[in-house]
């Protein structure tokens, strides 16, 4: 069994194939899709992707660092945020994690200020509602580490989704939190530091997830990736750590149902 922690099955890029695709990644043995927000237009795809799909398809909810960039409708996106996560929308039981959310500057740091509250501000949410948080970080680990250490002591956990930085790094999240970091098709490209990053990391610390409909994972990169080729990111984990791909999946599988409370039946 898998858990794609990072999935984005209901944005535009597959709705000629979605059935195909989700019938494709439980073929693989992934039992769940974990899917983050990313602001309130596309709440609807998400939203009903989870209703048609229940069993496998788990929502997030949060507001994506970019789409605070030039938005003079941020605050009121928080707000929406918030209000689901009081009251999920009908037919939606409830929300696995806060996400995705945190900082991107890399299209731009002139919003570093307003990203910077936004991100603080989910938190507490995530702190109020006892969910841990998916966090995006594009340009921006010494920030994200430095805002992330100023909730140590407090409970904070969650998964930093499409881990990118150095052990350094690693450790001084795991010193902050109760962390673990997500890992996708970026550890199979070739010419990559990744690779060597998550050669040193435990096992137990590990999540897997594709963030479809990007980041294909070699052998299919430079097409549009999905949530069944999860495997191949699980069995370049195998390839690194020296263990059989079996125990990856076992361990990584177990790490997320118990982060996120997902039903292991």
């Amino acid at each position: 069994m898998l858990v794609d922690t990072h999935s984005h099955l209901y944005e535009p890029e597959f709705d000629a194939d979605r059935p195909e695709a989700l019938a494709r990644a439980t073929a693989t043995g992934v039992q769940y899709l974990l899917l983050p927000a990313i602001d309130s237009a596309s709440h609807d795809r998400l939203f009903d992707l989870c209703r048609s799909h229940p069993a496998c398809c788990i929502p997030m909810m949060g507001l994506h660092p970019t789409s605070v960039n030039d938005n003079p409708q941020w605050r009121d996106e928080l707000c929406r945020v918030e209000e689901l996560l009081a009251t999920p929308p009908a037919g939606v039981a409830r929300f696995c994690a806060v996400g995705e959310i945190g900082l991107d500057f890399y299209w731009s740091r002139d919003f570093m200020e307003q990203q910077l509250e936004a991100f603080r501000y989910q938190i507490e949410l995530a702190l109020y509602h006892n969910l841990p948080i998916a966090v995006h970080t594009r340009d921006a680990w010494p920030e994200t580490v430095a805002l992330i250490q100023e909730f140590r002591g407090r409970g904070l956990r969650g998964v930093f989704h499409a881990y990118s930085a150095d052990l350094e790094t690693y450790h001084a999240l795991k010193e902050s939190g109760d962390f673990r970091f997500g890992i996708g098709g970026v550890v199979t490209f070739k010419k990559n530091k990744l690779a060597d990053v998550v050669r040193s990391m435990a096992l137990e610390d590990l999540v897997l997830e594709t963030d479809c409909p990007y980041l294909t994972p070699v052998p299919h990169r430079g097409k549009r990736n999905e949530s069944a080729y999860v495997r191949f990111v699980c069995d370049k984990v195998a390839e690194l750590h020296g263990i059989p791909s079996e125990t990856v999946a076992t361990v990584t599988t177990t790490t997320a149902y118990r982060l996120f409370g997902l039903d292991e039946s």
